[in-house]
């Protein structure tokens, strides 16, 4: 009965066989790749995991968490403090020019001097120390964003340019 339908088929089974034969040796193969794959990837958990157990392995990630959000915090913290020196720095004196000059000619040492101190935004003062023998007087001045009330002296303007960086300071003598 078995032969019958064999024979019914319009082919050789032989071909049947052949055909199975070399799906059987294609999966074989592929068993032999996974089983390799298989084995590489449980050596490499095994390095992964020697000398750790479940717990201790928890405990690590545990910890690497409390690590982040520690860092986290400090960033948090860290950006807090830079909001609050970069509002103190806006009100710092960057820009600074002094002019010394002889008030009363004659004298000689040039004693007196123009001091202009301001901040990034152009505000600031001018200190005007004018000094002769017997005295020294101090004058001060306001600049509010580049501009003053009173009007300024010579002196006091190059000052003011030389702290804008629009004129270079003399150098020491």
């Amino acid at each position: 009965m078995d032969s019958s339908i064999l024979n019914n088929l319009g082919f050789d089974p032989v071909f049947i066989i052949l055909g199975l034969v070399v799906l059987v040796a294609i999966l074989a193969i592929l068993v032999i790749v996974l089983i390799a794959k298989t084995s590489r990837l449980a050596k490499k958990y095994d390095r992964f995991m020697r000398g750790r157990d479940a717990e201790s392995l928890e405990d690590v990630f545990a910890q690497a968490f409390d690590d982040i959000h520690a860092l986290q915090a400090e960033e948090r913290a860290t950006k807090d403090a830079l909001k609050v020196v970069n509002k103190v720095l806006l009100k710092s004196f960057h820009k600074t020019g002094l002019v010394k000059y002889d008030a009363f000619p004659g004298m000689g040492g040039k004693s007196s001097f123009a001091l202009a101190l301001m901040s990034q935004n152009k505000s600031g003062y001018i200190l005007n120390a004018v000094h002769s023998r017997d005295t020294c007087y101090v004058y001060v001045k306001e600049i509010i964003k580049g501009e003053t009330d009173a009007p300024l002296g010579r002196e006091e303007e190059k000052a003011v340019r030389i702290a804008l960086g629009l004129e270079k300071p003399e150098p020491w003598s």
